[in-house]
């Protein structure tokens, strides 16, 4: 290690971070590539063949190209799995007449029914129409 100087460990430490920096940009351009619907399949094709071939060039016309559209794809896609993940804990909570909403509903009419509040003929009305 006495031959090796403590600044060209840096440089090379640097350099491969710069290199893996590179391959996580090359991995997004390439899954920017085909997550992008707008895109037609040869202009897909030729993107990946641009970027595979010429690989620190293709990657960067890609984003000088079309990096504001990959920002736009990474929010709206955000947004979705943020939707569809909130809508989830809704249907798990029951708050909104998922499958334990159904039980809780149930629950509530029994406790109706038991404290006098409604009518055994209501409380069976009111069960099929929550069972339906």
């Amino acid at each position: 290690m006495d031959d090796y100087p403590l600044l060209n460990l840096f440089w090379t430490m640097l350099w491969f971070f710069i290199w893996i920096m590179w391959l996580f940009l090359l991995f997004k351009v390439i899954t920017d590539i085909f997550r992008d619907h707008s895109l037609g399949g040869w202009g897909k094709a030729g993107w990946l063949v641009f970027c595979i071939l010429l690989p620190y060039l293709g990657v960067l016309v890609y984003v000088i190209a079309r990096g504001k559209s990959m920002g736009q794809r990474d929010v709206k896609q955000a947004k979705e799995s943020e939707a569809a993940f909130q809508d989830y804990i809704r249907k798990t909570a029951g708050s909104q007449g998922g499958g334990g909403g159904a039980a809780d509903e149930l629950a509530r009419l029994a406790d109706l029914k038991a404290k006098g509040a409604i009518t055994a003929e209501e409380f069976e009305k009111a069960k099929a129409k929550v069972l339906s």
